[in-house]
């Protein structure tokens, strides 16, 4: 790889991340050493790329239109490497940005696979439970669950998964009988990271209820409102593979299972603006080949 190659791709995974260290290390790079090639860059260049301060780096006018023009180009060189190269292996670095209980129970057991035929890239997983930036910190693709907030983000569909409510079977034995929707109004109910969802809805043989939520316990992770449902403390609602581990070893059994609670749909969502990284795609496309084939 030419040096001046390499200083453009530091380049943009420094104008991304607002960091030399944290582009630095998916280099190898100290964070001194970045800034010295970034500083090079610049003299090059003719102009002031990056304005540094103590607290970040962010792009200057003239860094951001480069960066605009820049990364076409290296995504177009990335391109060509990929198909001269004609085995289908991927090199260089993925950011993957996902939930914490979604990348613990589902993503990461799907990648042994994955990494053994792309041995050469590196990947870098986000796991929060809170929203990232995708541009702001740098991602190449995101895993989003439930319904799309960006709309200008390009978004494809790689997986779907039934909504259920579960409880603990302690908890089921001491509980007022549990027939109907109707019947979760005498229960302990438990709200995990559904967003704005008030409420619960259920179909079955063309009836449609929609029961509204008084939540005794809300909890901003899945993990948190799993294991509270596990803990006896109430009914919980969430995705089929948000709690498989728990049904299929007896901790949580299902309610109102003849009762329709819709879907959770997941998507791969890719950055505005730039087109999707050849190993973005890959991953998207290994991820829902997997989970269309996950029980």
């Amino acid at each position: 790889m030419s040096d001046r190659i390499f200083a453009l791709q530091l380049f943009s995974r420094v104008a991304r991340l607002a960091s030399f260290s944290k582009a630095g290390r998916e280099f190898g790079l100290s964070q001194p050493s970045a800034s010295r090639i970034m500083a090079d860059l610049e003299r090059e260049v003719g102009a002031a790329l990056l304005t540094r301060t103590t607290r970040a780096v962010t792009l200057t006018e003239a860094g951001t239109d480069y960066l605009a023009r820049i990364e076409p180009i290296l995504l177009a060189l990335e391109e060509a490497d990929h198909a001269a190269r004609g085995t289908g292996e991927l090199r260089g670095f993925l950011r993957i940005a996902l939930s914490s209980s979604f990348g613990a129970r589902v993503v990461i057991p799907c990648l042994p696979a994955f990494v053994a035929r792309h041995p050469a890239l590196r990947l870098d997983l986000i796991m929060s439970d809170q929203r990232q930036d995708l541009v702001g910190e740098g991602v190449d693709v995101a895993l989003r669950l439930g319904q799309l907030q960006d709309s200008s983000a390009t978004a494809q569909l790689i997986g779907v998964s039934p909504r259920i409510a579960v409880a603990a079977p302690a908890y089921l034995e001491n509980a007022p009988e549990l027939q109907v929707p109707a019947d979760l109004a005498q229960h302990a109910l438990i709200i995990g990271p559904t967003g704005p969802l008030t409420a619960w809805s259920f179909q079955r043989d063309g009836r449609s209820v929609s029961l509204r939520i008084d939540a005794r316990l809300s909890v901003s992770a899945n993990e948190g409102a799993v294991a509270a449902a596990v803990a006896g403390l109430g009914i919980v609602s969430t995705s089929a593979w948000g709690c498989q581990a728990e049904v299929a070893g007896g901790k949580l059994r299902r309610v109102l299972p003849d009762w329709d609670m819709g879907r959770v749909d997941i998507h791969a969502v890719f950055p505005a603006g730039r087109a999707a990284k050849p190993a973005a795609r890959a991953i998207a496309e290994h991820l829902a080949q997997a989970l269309a084939s996950s029980p």
